[in-house]
């Protein structure tokens, strides 16, 4: 049995961060799984599956002088892979409007309501501090259908905001 790990990282965005890391990892004889790493307001956060013959405290030894290096925070936590295993998104929903609190609990708490299932979540704000604006992508599989999206935005108070729900045709294979 392969013994899978999560690795979160977070802290100050700057260059460096994924090749010390991978390459802490890599010279431990790790390999990875899937990885996930992006820039949000000037702050860098990853999520990487790691495997190898190792503990959770002795990737978190392995890691720890890197992140301390480079001032990022780290953790660990072992999981189960559950690799080749992905859900494919049908559905693609894209809300934007003038930026209000409640935004992403009001629209995931109605999505999850539907039946939906989130593959992935970002969001952005624009236009001016005066003024602010936000945008909300989100792409997942709806197991209930469009209709059942399009019925439970109906029921929505979202106030000025915008929104939009589009199938998403993936070509497999």
């Amino acid at each position: 049995m392969t013994n899978w790990h999560m690795l979160t990282l977070v802290g100050e965005d700057r260059p460096g961060i994924v090749a010390g890391l991978t390459s802490a990892l890599f010279d431990a004889d790790c390999n990875l799984g899937e990885a996930s790493m992006m820039r949000l307001g000037g702050n860098f956060t990853m999520m990487l599956m790691v495997t190898c013959g190792k503990s959770r405290e002795e990737i978190e030894a392995i890691v720890q002088p890197v992140a301390e290096k480079l001032q990022c925070r780290v953790h660990v936590d072992a999981i189960e892979a559950h690799l080749h295993q992905h859900i494919e998104p049908d559905v693609r929903v894209v809300v934007h409007g003038a930026d209000q609190a409640g935004i992403v609990a009001q629209v995931t708490g109605m999505l999850a309501e539907a039946g939906f299932n989130i593959v992935d979540l970002e969001t952005d704000v624009g236009g001016t501090e005066e003024e602010p604006a936000y945008l909300l992508l989100i792409e997942g599989h709806a197991s209930n259908g469009i209709e059942a999206l399009e019925q439970a935005f109906a029921n929505l108070d979202l106030g000025q905001l915008k929104v939009s729900i589009t199938p998403i045709n993936t070509l497999v294979g």
